[in-house]
């Protein structure tokens, strides 16, 4: 008896063979899809690899767009933090020279 997570792990590994699969033969061999009606091997090969740069791209793009938005926040939050710590101090210095 496998677990949920396994069932999800084994799914998840099908579809990518099946995807890996898919994706090699049609680079290698576009002419099986003329059993679809599809018969322009040269946009086929030019589509089968420029969706993945593009996702590629686009994941890419986003994973930097957000570790530059960590970055800020986390600089905006120190600088928050050091201001803070600087008012105490004026806040302690005005109380003893009161």
């Amino acid at each position: 008896m496998v677990s949920k997570d396994q069932a999800i792990g084994g799914v998840i590994f099908i579809v990518c063979a099946v995807a890996g699969l898919f994706y090699v033969v049609t680079l290698l061999y576009p002419q099986w899809l003329g059993y679809f009606n599809l018969k322009d091997t040269g946009s086929i090969q030019f589509w089968i690899v420029a969706v993945p740069v593009l996702v590629a791209f686009i994941a890419i793009m986003g994973i930097g767009a957000w570790i530059a938005g960590q970055w800020q926040r986390h600089r905006h939050q120190n600088q928050l933090k050091k201001s803070q710590a600087k008012w105490k101090q004026k806040k302690r210095k005005l109380k003893i020279n009161c």
